[in-house]
């Protein structure tokens, strides 16, 4: 608690010191143009200081555009344009200063973007001293993508995207080697894994998505728990021009696919909305390897999505979000590989249903010009239902949050943060009972305190120090009867630090070649998930923590047309919890239990590269080890059969992609190979008791195009694993075969 009063006296007297500031007005106004001279528009300029952006605006029909409302002090002018960029040009404002600039574009491997997610503020990503990947929403159109983890697999280093099977199956994400609940993903700042960390990948639709922000590497300083190993967080449309777009495509396997979204502002108010609708008959008629059909490998979802905010003169808005999506799927079950003979036949009964809600309200204030404020208070609700040969069973989460912010710029060169954050949680499950088989929900309280400073000193230079305390309280959970004892009340309390450096070696400012290092170091935990709880015989079961440290470098090549960046990094898991028991087809025999130490470290890599004649290139690749260290039951041997020395589950020590895309006003056309080598798996049916076994590697080719028919409406057209590859992103998961996909967008 002393931690607790100390940090929170910080926040106080950030608020004070910063609210003395007086407002002093300044604008800037001026010009984009293309690299021929034309007006650019629809091009976002970014006025920005030492610490954060500072104002934004888009360009008309002509390339205007105009910032007011600034402080006087230094800015750096940039702009951010899918394919472009421009050399940053630096002013100075007085009081009540007025200042005209022009801003020349030019063909570019990297273009800037706003990003909020590394630091909870919005900077430029040149800025940004942690490794972070960014997919736009032109990203997504010119690569036709369907969900969210369509946009990650491959496309982002680092990153292992693994479903069992085809469309809405199970999906989930493996950052640097870390476990599959080790990334908090967060909707406009709302953080929507559950009770745990785990997230589905599968159901995420992307039709309102502005832009993807992935930060790889522990997140915990400032978001606490489920950052662990990095952060997703998905930015959608709102505000801006009024507009609307839509897609309307169908194709092999009875796949059917509608999305519309529309975002705007009219005066103070700004809106986004969508809605997306997705039917699919699956796997349905093929056959496994014992001959049976499958029969109910169906899937469907529908999203709709409301935002909404309101902007007032005196610096205040508010902010407010509703999401909510269903969908069903059918569960044949690992009717794929069986090296074990385990699998008793493709289920043709079993189904599971999802609804997921989430409510959000937040206010934010500028006092002055050196302080901003926000809170947010948001509610996130999961209800599953599944439907078995054995019966019924269901599982809800529910989480609550608070999070109160104070951003203030205590110098040209230093920003300081500090705030707090309260969450709720609470899930229950069929499966999580008492000795008198009565169910009972698992609950859960984290308070946490955070503050970070910013350093600046110069254009080259940015460096980020901060820390987070949580205290995390679980409440006691009766024993089953069976296995699981008796939990009594537990209390944690647990400070995870982050520090990290950015350094232009060779500035932008200086040369379209520069040349950009990387350097971080944090700590993150994540409690265990209520699965983990209810069906573990360890009364001792800990908390899950990492240490990591990664380098890299960003390299600009020929005229800043080329992009190549390189990053190592090295990861070290204390009290890793795997599953040692019959995984999923028969819960009363899962079990948990804590792995004494692992690490994974690795290697990843990124290029791009573009051409004034609208040819782009790019390339990924990421070698990833992982190790068990030391084990907690014996010297040898870790409980459920893992061993010193084995490899983590479902990692890849090879993974890559290369994409090749041509752009022209009346068509474009892009193909991509995505490859990754063997794994290690567990045997589909009955995991770790079944034993382990390599899946092996696979590449899988796409290939697609649109053609502009008239302005804003283009036809469409997708071939996924070109040469019908027969692979398994889970082992005993067949993924779909060729498929095609065709359609009409409106953008």
């Amino acid at each position: 608690m002393t931690m607790t009063r100390r940090l929170g006296l910080f926040v106080l007297t950030l608020c004070l010191v910063a609210a003395s500031a007086q407002a002093q007005r300044a604008r800037v106004t001026g010009t984009v143009v293309d690299p021929d001279g034309r007006p650019a528009r629809r091009a976002t300029v970014l006025v920005v200081d030492q610490t954060a952006v500072r104002g934004t605006d888009v360009t008309d029909s002509q390339g205007r555009f105009h910032v007011a409302n600034l402080a006087a002090g230094r800015y750096e002018l940039r702009v951010a344009m899918e394919g472009f960029a421009a050399t940053p040009v630096t002013i100075a404002l007085l009081p009540d200063d007025s200042q005209t600039v022009a801003l020349a574009l030019q063909v570019s491997a990297i273009s800037e973007s706003v990003v909020v997610t590394a630091a909870g503020r919005e900077l430029p990503r040149s800025r940004v001293t942690d490794s972070v990947t960014v997919v736009t929403a032109d990203d997504i159109a010119a690569r036709q993508f369907e969900t969210v983890a369509d946009a990650l697999r491959f496309t982002v280093p680092g990153l292992g995207v693994t479903a069992t099977g085809g469309r809405g199956g199970q999906t989930t994400l493996f950052t640097r080697g870390g476990e599959s609940n080790f990334t908090l993903v967060m909707i406009d700042g709302v953080r929507v894994n559950g009770f745990g960390g785990a997230f589905d990948f599968a159901h995420l639709p992307v039709g309102d998505i502005e832009r993807i922000e992935v930060v790889r590497g522990p997140q915990s300083a400032v978001y606490g728990s489920d950052a662990i190993g990095g952060v997703v967080q998905i930015i959608t449309k709102q505000g801006g021009p009024a507009r609307i777009g839509g897609v309307i495509e169908g194709g092999t396997f009875g796949t059917s696919r509608v999305s519309v979204n529309t975002a705007g502002t009219a005066g103070p108010v700004a809106w986004g909305a969508a809605f997306e609708q997705l039917d699919t008959d699956g796997q349905r008629g093929e056959t496994s390897q014992a001959g049976e059909t499958v029969s109910n490998d169906d899937y469907s979802r529908r999203n709709v999505s409301l935002h909404g905010q309101w902007r007032g003169e005196g610096g205040t808005t508010v902010r407010s979000v509703f999401r909510y999506g269903t969908n069903e799927r059918g569960f044949p079950g690992p009717w794929g590989s069986d090296p074990g003979g385990t699998f008793a036949g493709v289920d043709t009964l079993a189904r599971g249903t999802n609804d997921n809600r989430l409510v959000s309200v937040g206010v934010s204030q500028r006092l002055g010009t050196r302080v901003d404020q926000r809170v947010e208070l948001s509610h996130t609700q999961t209800d599953s239902l599944f439907n078995g040969p054995f019966g019924a069973s269901d599982s809800d989460a529910s989480r609550l949050t608070f999070r109160a912010r104070t951003d203030a710029t205590l110098s040209n060169s230093i920003v300081a943060t500090g705030g707090f954050d309260i969450q709720q949680e609470q899930a229950g499950s069929t499966f999580i009972t008492d000795a008198s088989f009565t169910e009972i929900p698992v609950d859960r309280r984290m308070l946490g305190f955070f503050g970070e400073l910013r350093f600046d000193p110069t254009n080259r230079l940015s460096v980020t120090a901060g820390i987070r305390g949580d205290r995390i309280t679980r409440e006691a959970l009766p024993g089953d009867g069976f296995a699981r004892p008796t939990f009594g009340d537990e209390t944690e309390v647990a400070a995870n630090p982050k520090v990290s450096l950015g350094w232009y070696v060779r500035p932008t400012e200086t040369t379209p070649d520069w040349t950009r290092l990387r350097v971080s170091a944090a700590t993150g935990i994540r409690p265990p998930s209520a699965f983990e709880i209810a069906f573990t015989d360890n009364p001792a079961l800990k908390s899950e923590r990492t240490r990591s440290v990664d380098v890299g470098v960003e390299q600009a090549l020929a005229g800043g047309r080329v992009l190549v960046e390189a990053t190592a990094f090295f990861n070290r898991y204390d009290d890793l919890i795997v599953s040692v028991g019959q995984s999923f087809q028969n819960t009363s025999q899962f079990r948990t239990d804590n792995l004494s130490n692992s690490q994974a470290r690795g290697l990843e890599f990124a290029a791009t590269g573009r051409t004034p004649q609208g040819f782009e290139a790019r390339a990924t690749y990421t070698w990833l080890h992982t190790e068990i260290l030391a084990v907690d039951s014996t010297e040898s041997e870790a409980p459920g059969g893992f061993s010193i020395g084995d490899a983590l589950l479902r990692r890849p020590r090879h993974q890559g992609s290369v994409e090749l895309s041509f752009t022209q006003p009346v068509f474009s056309v892009f193909t991509s190979i995505g490859t990754r080598s063997a794994t290690l798996d567990v045997d589909p049916s009955f995991g770790s008791f079944g034993g382990f076994f390599d899946n092996p590697g696979y590449a899988v080719v796409n290939l697609g195009g649109s053609v502009h028919a008239w302005t804003g409406v283009e036809f469409t057209a997708r071939v996924q694993n070109l040469l019908d590859r027969r692979y398994e992103e889970a082992f005993g998961f067949p993924t779909l075969g060729r498929s095609v996909m065709a359609g009409l967008r409106v953008r």
